[in-house]
Parts: C-alpha cells; structure tokens; sequence
C-alpha cells in the first residue's frame, strides 16, 4: 500500500488477498484524508468494494487474479481505477441497470452507478481497466 498527497495505491493478488485487504486499504484512506465527506466515504466504499468483489469472483477464470486500486483524492472529486490482469469483462456498465427483486445477482454495477458520477470499463492490452470518479459533497 502506498499513500502519498492525495494519492493513493493498493495492489492486491487473489487468492490469498480478498475483499477485506480493499476494506483495510479504504480506512486507512479515510484516516488520511479527514476532510473526505462521510457521505463520499460511504458512497466510494460501496462502489470499490462491490467493484473487487466483481473482479476477484469473475475475473479470475477459475485462477489467481492480480489488482492494483489506485485512488486519488482532490478538491474537487475523487477519481479511482482498478485494472485487472483477468478475463475480459462481457458487460456494458453504462447499460447496467437493476434486476427485479426476486433476482439473485447482477447489482453490482447497477448499485456502483447510482454512487458514482462516472463509471467507465475498458480493456487495455490484457488488463482490465474500471474508472471510477465522483464529485466531492
């Protein structure tokens, strides 16, 4: 984990590392940067955790998956990408949407788009690449 002015990273393998190191990562965000809104700690936790959790149960195809979160806090928003060294990604995030009530899976990105001013997915070389980025409240 590294952590500079505004600036923060976290490279993470899977397995043995899961959801709980990006738990761990994002208080350690928090206490570095007091002046980030509950209402943004709240929303950007949400949106990174269900993100991870997308990646390291579908990205892996049955084996190890590496990550790198990288967060950058300013003024003014927040901006977060996470790549991937996974499977491509078959869904549109701009086309998600919430399924009915009776539907077992597939809220992830619908729940990370109503938190986010800006989720964008593309796959760069053999990575995948999520953008994240929300104003400050």
């Amino acid at each position: 984990m590294t952590v500079a002015m505004g600036e923060h990273v976290l490279d993470l393998a899977c397995p043995p590392e899961d959801v709980t190191a990006v738990h761990t990562f994002l208080s350690s965000v928090w206490d570095s940067e007091p002046d980030l809104s509950l209402e943004d700690r709240m929303a950007l936790e949400l949106a990174l955790v269900e993100l991870a959790s997308n990646v390291i149960e579908h990205g892996s195809g049955g084996g190890r998956v590496s990550c790198s979160l990288r967060m950058d806090v300013g003024p003014d928003d927040v901006t977060v990408s996470l790549s991937d060294d996974g499977v491509p990604v078959l869904v549109d995030p701009s086309a998600a949407h919430l399924p009915d009530a009776l539907a077992e899976g597939g809220r992830g990105l619908a729940l990370v788009q109503m938190v986010v001013d800006d989720l964008r997915y593309e796959r760069v070389a053999d990575r995948n690449r999520w953008t994240v980025r929300r104003a400050r409240h």
